[in-house]
């Protein structure tokens, strides 16, 4: 038995959570991958999964084992890219996993660009609202937003920052007033974007001090594009991203309001392992995303700060 690639192949059943889907993936048959599985446990003399038919779980021997063969596994893959230049040249998949707005409005006008510089390498962009365990889920970078560095083992790299803007229709706001003061906002349906990344309240600061309001539950919604439709439509007022909001101040169904605030600072990190062989193809696209990413930042930054697109009376 290659231990290696039993290794390889109980890594592989973990995160995919089953025999087929790692045969699938492995090119192996479905009886091949839970033979070599068999024959580990067996050379090991300890159960590392617990089968039923619907399920797989980890024992507490294999969760430890688990860790233990990432780790010399990586090891093997560092000193096979080394040899074979993978530190050198740009190629192979690479997987990137990012919040859905930062995807959408950020990234995936940027993969084309990107691709265009390194043809040998595909990039598998997947847009989720939660953070993932970058090793876990077998991602080679994940652009995450947070209000400092966050608390990982991974390396961070700095991209930029945003914010948010208060933002209604035109058409709400013609029936309704414009708000002069955060207070204002009491009279008015305030809509609730419920995102891990962001606080239930809107707090503003300014050069008195501070206040929040909690905005009202008559729509809510977890993903900001979805947000800035319904506030589109005339349904409220609500707090958008900059780089959400940005699409609607210039086409003119959205404005800002409140102008003077801006809410809910972030970061953008790109983390990814830290190893000492970092692989050509994710060296260049953090140093890509470092790049173009603050100059698509600075636009956007220019477009929410223009008088132009504020409210009536603001």
């Amino acid at each position: 038995m290659d231990i290696h690639q039993a290794m390889r192949v109980f890594v592989r059943v973990v995160e995919t959570g089953s025999f087929t889907a790692a045969a699938q993936a492995l090119g192996y048959s479905t009886a091949q991958t839970s033979r070599l599985l068999s024959e580990l446990e067996s050379l090991l003399q300890a159960r590392l999964l617990q089968r039923s038919t619907r399920r797989l779980a980890l024992t507490e021997v294999g969760t430890r084992y688990l860790e233990r063969c990432r780790l010399i596994l990586g090891e093997i893959e560092d000193a096979n890219a080394e040899a074979a230049g993978a530190h050198l040249i740009p190629r192979g998949h690479l997987r990137v996993q990012s919040t859905t707005g930062l995807g959408i409005q950020l990234l995936a006008p940027l993969v084309a660009r990107y691709v265009k510089l390194y043809p040998q390498v595909n990039i598998d962009l997947t847009l989720s609202q939660r953070q993932p365990d970058l090793l876990e889920e077998g991602h080679d970078v994940v652009i995450t937003l947070s209000g400092d560095l966050p608390d990982s083992e991974m390396i961070g790299q700095p991209l930029g920052s945003i914010g948010s803007v208060i933002c209604a229709a035109p058409s709400y706001l013609k029936s309704h007033g414009v708000p002069q003061t955060p207070a204002d906002l009491s009279q008015h349906r305030c809509l609730h974007l419920v995102d891990p990344l962001f606080t239930d309240s809107w707090t503003f600061r300014d050069e008195h001090g501070e206040q929040s309001i909690r905005p009202g539950h008559v729509f809510q919604v977890n993903v900001a594009e979805a947000m800035a439709q319904a506030a589109q439509a005339g349904l409220g007022i609500c707090l958008l991203p900059d780089y959400v909001a940005v699409d609607s101040y210039q086409r003119g169904s959205l404005v800002r309001v409140l102008p003077h605030y801006r809410l809910h600072e972030k970061s953008i990190f790109a983390l990814y392992p830290s190893r000492r062989f970092l692989d050509a193809k994710v060296r260049t696209w953090v140093e890509f995303l470092k790049q173009e990413i603050p100059k698509v930042l600075e636009m956007h930054q220019a477009i929410v700060d223009d008088p132009a697109h504020w409210a009536w009376g603001a």
